[in-house]
């Protein structure tokens, strides 16, 4: 039966609880340090001041990428792997850390949004893409080859992943689509395994791997995202289904009969 684990708290702090090489697959979307009177972004057609909220605002994006990655890194198996994803706001001191800490840098994955909104300002160009970084802590790491390949129409996956950004469930503002972290927990982990989510946000990372019939570990510091990411991850039922779109589907029945059996249910066509 899968297991879920979701505690309220600063993450630095709930993963001194986690004993040593106890996780298989870590996902984790930190802040990204955009919030701020220095900061904009647009909200119903309007340039505003950015505020996700105090959880946002970090004084020195170093120390504090240092301080949990290194927790993390502790915690992960020797045989499992780490995704964190970022733009540049946050990126290159994540990058530098895991270098610092001696890990094996597997890929740094490029999430291309071809539908991401359309930029106000007329001085740079309109960000379209996420940075995800993959690392290990030894190169004898789990990664599910044949399923990327298979995710990708029966040729090898490459680093660069056209998926669009989508409509919010939620009122998280940093909310990743489930077809995201359906592909990263399909190819980093199996039936079973261990998956954390030091910073869940609205429960994405949760409501997948549930799905998926993986073991799941979820830590958040704001209590309303908190509350909300227990109900929507307690509210996934055991028969819901895969999301991926019909194109896809339609495409490639190997791919149909893989999520399925992956699953053991069916595939959800969006």
């Amino acid at each position: 039966m899968t297991k879920i684990n979701l505690q309220h708290g600063n993450c630095v702090e709930l993963l001194k609880n986690i004993p040593s090489g106890s996780i298989n697959q870590i996902f984790a979307d930190p802040p990204y340090n955009l919030s701020g009177s220095n900061y904009q972004t647009v909200r119903s057609g309007k340039m505003v001041v950015c505020d996700k909220g105090d959880w946002d605002v970090i004084d020195d994006i170093l120390e504090f990428n240092e301080t949990w990655v290194k927790e993390c890194v502790r915690v992960l198996a020797d045989n499992g792997t780490i995704w964190i994803s970022g733009t540049l706001h946050n990126h290159p001191s994540i990058g530098i850390i895991l270098k610092k800490l001696n890990l094996w840098i597997i890929n740094d994955v490029i999430w291309f949004k071809r539908n991401a909104a359309p930029l106000l300002s007329k001085n740079r160009l309109a960000p379209s893409t996420e940075l995800i970084w993959i690392g290990s802590k030894t190169k004898k790491y789990y990664f599910d080859y044949e399923t990327a390949k298979i995710l990708n129409g029966g040729k090898q996956m490459r680093n660069l992943w056209e998926i669009n950004a989508q409509r919010h469930l939620t009122s998280h503002p940093t909310e990743k689509p489930e077809s995201l972290l359906e592909r990263i927990i399909l190819l980093g982990s199996k039936e079973g395994d261990v998956v954390l989510d030091p910073f869940m946000g609205s429960g994405t990372t949760g409501v997948v791997a549930k799905r998926l019939k993986r073991d799941f570990i979820g830590f958040e510091i704001s209590p309303e995202y908190f509350e909300m990411a227990d109900k929507r991850i307690n509210k996934e039922k055991k028969q819901s289904k895969i999301v991926y779109s019909d194109k896809l589907i339609n495409k490639d029945e190997q791919l149909r009969l893989l999520l399925e059996k992956q699953a053991k249910y069916n595939v959800a066509k969006v």
